[in-house]
């Protein structure tokens, strides 16, 4: 036993010899490689014979340490180079850390998914564009941040903000998105430096003004807390001291009556307690409750079929009729809900329009329980959609007010789009929470003590929509904020004041962005720029003109100058210029309108955000271009 165990001890001892031998024999062979290599290199001698491995003496071993000093002193790098070491190395790598850091705290900007559906990369056909208030929304947050009262995140994402030097919105009126598109060659610092190019809901119509849809913000629940405690009510504060704002109006085609007298206006019904038109929804509303808008780029995909309820509407006032509507839907084959039946009442419940509805498509599922429709009540009828929608034009007024139980629902049924609605499960709420819906059925009962929907035979549409008028009108002899536990409190309580804002009222941008430690500067033409300073004061000088600025120029290149001279010394920056029809006139504005956007990209401080807005023309949309210049 004895025996083999030193028998095992010399086998490893053998094992550990020959693998040192190895060793040093593969890192002789490597040394002499990279010898051969650098001896070919310097005296250009033709590539030398393999060598035969041989045992390494100690001679060996002292000759090759002297030559790897010698190599390692130029050792060379993968590119060729010489390998740093030291402090040459050390303050190489404090360089790549620095600069490491610095890119990790750079601001980022990047679309979201309806930012990449607006975006001109995505085909015409699906293309939807967005909102000048989705532009505001951006520069708001890019100012106050998480702080702003409103953030962009539907559409976008803008990540540390606070890194940012200054951001620069250059708005260019009667500049459309097909001046651009047709254009394109005589724009080419806009087209290839530009990342971000989206379509932009034309705001140049009849009744718009883009200065007042870029400036006024809806109030939030602080806002609207704080009047309510200075003027008593929102309404009497909002007269004094701010505007109405309003998006859905710019979507349609409203005459406006430029005779109204003002005094007649604030006049009301001997019934309402405050302006019916209070009640109605706003554009964001109408879009975050999935209303039916004529948008371009969905009515030809989303909304082929659906047709405006006019062609071109009244200017709505607190006299405008009210109409209840509701619709009932059966399964068709399709597998979807078609329109079945329509009623609507006017203000005294009288049926203004009933009628049963043919579906284009066979019924599979008369869903009497729900609907009431049975199959021998469709047995004989032959009015179709298309008759309902045609009816329906004729007979509304131009300034209706439809008012509905989820009216959007009923909108789609008849493929209709409106802009006055007044929808009850919006403006009545006991639940506290938007998101959650109080059913029609449940608001009868606890606001009127009437029991609706109770038959086994179903619901009748001629009902509900009686019912959503009785709402409608009990809310219009109380205030804007009974029965709305979100806005207020459902047993009209004026302690308690609302926890959300209300779309109804604006305030300033230019008040909002610059109420931290931002400043602000406004460049345009005389009546641009007044109108800017009179969104922020109402005419009024006030404190906040310490920190927002306005400067009026001549001319378009005279505001491009100045923005250029200002960038750095203020945090935002609007230069408002305003195209005049005749200059459209071949391509000389389009090549400067590019070289005075380049000259203020190139005079911005970095990092920096600079928007680009083409406001658009009448019957064409409006682009917006948005790049954010990094430290390199």
């Amino acid at each position: 036993m004895k025996n083999k165990s030193l028998k095992r001890i010399e086998n490893k001892k053998k094992k550990m010899a020959a693998l040192l031998e190895i060793s040093q024999l593969n890192e002789y062979d490597r040394h002499m490689k990279k010898t051969h290599i650098i001896e070919a290199d310097s005296s250009n001698v033709p590539d030398l014979e393999p060598s035969i491995k041989k045992p390494r003496t100690e001679a060996h071993i002292s000759d090759n340490v002297k030559e790897s000093e010698i190599y390692n002193q130029e050792e060379l790098g993968p590119s060729g180079k010489p390998k740093l070491s030291g402090f040459e190395l050390q303050e190489l790598k404090k360089m790549l850390r620095e600069k490491t850091t610095k890119l990790r705290q750079q601001p980022i900007f990047k679309l979201r998914d309806m930012g990449i559906n607006a975006s001109l990369k995505t085909d015409l056909d699906s293309r939807v564009p967005l909102f000048l208030s989705d532009i505001q929304h951006l520069i708001m947050y890019s100012q106050l941040g998480h702080h702003s009262p409103y953030s962009p995140a539907r559409w976008c994402a803008l990540e540390r903000f606070n890194r940012l030097a200054t951001t620069c919105v250059l708005l260019v009126e009667n500049i459309s998105l097909y001046h651009y598109m047709s254009y394109e060659s005589m724009f080419p610092f806009m087209h290839s430096v530009f990342e971000s190019k989206l379509e932009l809901l034309s705001s140049n119509l009849k009744n718009t003004d883009v200065v007042k849809e870029l400036s006024m913000v809806p109030l939030t629940g602080t806002q609207v807390k704080k009047l309510c405690n200075q003027f008593g009510t929102l309404q009497e504060a909002v007269l004094k001291s701010s505007e109405v704002f309003d998006t859905v109006r710019n979507l349609f085609p409203i005459d406006k009556d430029e005779k109204t007298d003002p005094v007649e206006s604030t006049k009301l019904p001997s019934t309402d307690r405050f302006p019916r038109t209070q009640l109605l929804l706003s554009g964001w509303q109408m879009v975050e409750e999935n209303f039916p808008l004529p948008i371009k780029g969905l009515m030809d995909t989303k909304y082929a079929g659906y047709v405006l309820t006019k062609d071109k509407y009244q200017d709505v006032t607190p006299f405008s009729k009210m109409f209840g509507i509701d619709c009932e839907m059966c399964k068709t084959t399709t597998g979807d809900l078609e329109l079945t039946r329509v009623s609507v009442v006017d203000e005294d419940f009288n049926i203004f329009y009933d009628t049963l509805v043919k579906p284009d498509n066979k019924i599979t599922d008369y869903l009497t329980r729900f609907s009431g429709i049975t199959h021998k009540m469709m047995k004989n009828i032959t009015t179709t959609l298309q008759d309902v929608q045609e009816n329906l034009r004729k007979l509304l007024p131009g300034d209706a007010i439809l008012v509905g139980q989820s009216l959007g629902n009923d909108l789609h049924a008849l493929k209709m789009m409106h802009p006055y609605v007044i929808d009850t499960s919006v403006i009545f709420n006991i639940t506290g929470d938007r998101s959650r819906k109080t059913k029609l059925k449940t608001l009868m009962r606890e606001f009127l003590s009437e029991r609706i929907q109770e038959g086994k035979v179903g619901h009748c549409s001629t009902e509900d929509s009686i019912a959503s008028l009785k709402l409608a009108q009990l809310k219009l002899t109380k205030n804007l904020y009974f029965g709305d536990a979100v806005m207020g409190s459902v047993h009209n309580d004026f302690r308690n004041y609302p926890d959300l804002g209300t779309f109804n009222y604006a305030t300033s941008m230019l008040k909002q962005t610059t109420r931290l430690d931002k400043t602000a500067l406004v460049v345009g033409v005389d009546d641009v720029t007044s109108k800017y300073k009179y969104y922020v004061d109402k005419g009024t000088e006030t404190k906040e003109h310490e920190k927002i600025s306005f400067f009026t120029e001549k001319s378009c290149k005279d505001i491009f100058k100045k923005i250029c001279e200002s960038t750095n010394m203020f945090s935002l920056n609007i230069g408002h210029v305003k195209v005049q029809m005749e200059q459209l006139d071949g391509s000389k504005m389009f090549k400067n309108i590019d070289r005075w956007v380049k000259e203020v990209y190139e005079k911005l401080p970095t990092p920096g955000l600079i928007v680009v807005v083409l406001a658009g023309s009448e019957g064409s949309n409006g682009g917006c271009f948005i790049q954010l210049k990094r430290d390199l």
